[in-house]
């Protein structure tokens, strides 16, 4: 779901239900993603994330994409702390 001004988008990352209208309600906001920023900015709750992907959701392609570039992230941050 877009959000922001013009020129300067912003996403929520949603779950929905598959038959519900593309800007109708939605069940739950699991993250956001902000392409603006350099670089770009990714906060999901990984937890929710792959408890609704137990329930058989099935994230779009480029969900899928930053599902996965977030997990190397926190991936990275915990490395990094316990290096630290």
């Amino acid at each position: 779901m877009r959000t922001g001004a013009k020129k300067r988008p912003s996403y929520r990352i949603i779950v929905k239900e598959k038959q519900s209208k593309r800007d109708g309600a939605y069940l739950e906001n699991i993250g956001t993603y902000n392409p603006t920023r350099q670089p770009a900015e990714i906060n999901l709750k990984l937890d929710r994330v792959h408890y609704w992907l137990g329930k058989g959701a099935q994230p779009t392609e480029t969900v899928s994409h930053l599902i996965k570039a977030s997990a190397k992230e926190q991936a990275s941050k915990q490395v990094a702390g316990v290096e630290a």
